[in-house]
């Protein structure tokens, strides 16, 4: 899936291609003894907790399958270019990993496409399957019926913010807005009172890719309405829906955070490493007001992580997305996740589900947990008390899921995705009026869905 526009998009494959045949030299196959495991590695060369999770239990399964090697084969790439290479690497059976690393935004895509391996035949024998909670399962199950991916946590979405920040602008520390006016009138205080720091991060454009989508405009738009609707997809017509007034008021908001100046400088805004600089540098550093963003960010602080900020559940705020007008729900939240899959080609894929046991004991799953900062999808870590304990902020964000929304989970997805994406930018640069971005918005979505479109 692009991310951004270039000018030489066969140049761009070719170095793609070449990039995934140098990850997983001559192929999956050329040893039935070696497991080998993609995954995304962090732009930040500091942030090594998927690296260092990976390295335990990698030691945990060769000491347990004598004459079993594991071959970790890093990814690193901001999110959009991560999907665009694994799937460069799927393609080829000399070039397909044993195991892969999926967000579950884009799965039933790579599944449609033949990338992946059903996993029905190993879970129905695998007692741990039933630990499970189902929203989880269902996230890697397509519409043939068939599970695809095993997930490792989910997560939910809400606003972070400095404390320090709100007690220079007037603005409380137990701050839970009710409506989108109450988080634009605290970024507007912010910007009267607070100079040197930005107000308000909504992630916004292509190059920021789902983060984009996700964490800020699907955030927006399923706070429009009655909350009782899906906004994107009709499951009645199974339809997607187009020129919704909520589209437009959710674009609307973004358009306003820009033009008043009240977010990042728009080149900011648009640099693809940009979740990147506002884990590792923004927050930490005190120059941002209200962050729009996801559960996980306190992997990034913890020991270790070469970000350490102890202090941050200090430092730092937690609130709710309010509802456009605080009807329905009263909050939103968003979730998704990602999910260990077997790709179609893969050269052993016994192997690569054994690891999958291995990375999904009770102990190992809730070490992951803890350490990502991730929401538990097993029953049986939610219940301990260990994982409820563990890092401050876990059970604010574990209680969002009574109010979360998931992402239509339909092979189309991504380029619905993508069109969102192209529209956020539009008003972000000020090129596009809301009008005309969700007109452009409208006739994208015909062509990313062969034209199963519906007006409300």
């Amino acid at each position: 899936m692009p991310v951004r526009p270039t000018a030489a998009p066969l140049f761009l494959a070719t170095l793609l291609t070449a990039t995934a045949l140098t990850a997983c030299g001559s192929g999956s196959g050329s040893d039935p003894d070696t497991v080998k495991i993609s995954f995304k590695q962090s732009t930040d060369n500091s942030i090594r907790v998927m690296d260092t999770y990976l390295g335990q239990m990698k030691k945990e399964f060769e000491k347990a399958n004598p004459g079993k090697k594991v071959e970790l084969v890093p990814i690193k790439a901001p999110d959009s270019e991560y999907y665009t290479k694994l799937q460069q690497m799927l393609r080829s059976p000399k070039t397909a990993p044993d195991l892969v690393y999926e967000d579950t935004f884009l799965i039933n895509s790579d599944i449609t496409s033949g990338y992946l391996k059903p996993l029905d035949s190993y879970l129905d024998k695998w007692p741990d399957w039933g630990q499970f909670i189902d929203t989880a399962k269902s996230a890697a199950k397509a519409q043939d019926g068939k599970t695809y991916g095993v997930p490792d946590g989910t997560d939910t979405r809400g606003l972070w913010f400095d404390k320090a920040i709100f007690k220079k602008a007037g603005l409380p520390s137990d701050w839970q807005p009710k409506t989108w006016d109450d988080v634009l009138s605290a970024a507007r205080a912010i910007k009267a009172k607070v100079p040197g720091v930005t107000p308000l991060n909504v992630y916004t454009g292509k190059p920021a890719g789902e983060a984009a989508t996700m964490q800020g405009f699907e955030m927006l738009l399923y706070g429009t309405g009655d909350g009782t609707t899906d906004p994107l997809y009709d499951t009645a017509s199974k339809k997607w829906i187009a020129g919704s007034q909520g589209f437009k008021d959710a674009l609307t908001f973004v358009e306003t955070v820009y033009k008043e100046k009240l977010g990042l400088d728009v080149a900011d805004a648009l640099d693809p490493n940009i979740q990147t600089r506002i884990r590792g540098e923004l927050l930490p550093q005190g120059k941002l007001g209200i962050n729009l963003d996801g559960s996980w960010l306190p992997q990034d602080w913890l020991k270790g992580s070469g970000h350490e900020w102890p202090e941050w559940s200090q430092k730092l705020g937690l609130a709710s997305m309010p509802t456009q007008h605080g009807q329905a729900r009263g909050k939103v939240s968003m979730s998704g996740g990602w999910t260990w899959s077997i790709p179609a080609k893969a050269a052993n894929p016994d192997l690569a589900f054994k690891f999958i046991e291995t990375m999904q004991t009770k102990a190992n799953a809730q070490k992951w947990y803890i350490a990502n900062s991730g929401i538990a999808v097993r029953k049986d870590v939610a219940a301990d008390p260990a994982y409820v304990q563990a890092q401050p902020g876990i059970k604010f964000f574990t209680d969002l899921v009574a109010s979360t929304h998931y992402r239509p989970a339909y092979p189309a997805y991504p380029k619905v995705s993508t069109a969102i994406q192209e529209a956020m930018e539009g008003v972000t640069t000020g090129d596009s009026s809301v009008d005309k971005a969700a007109s452009g918005y409208d006739e994208e979505l015909k062509t990313a869905t062969d034209n199963q479109v519906i007006k409300k």
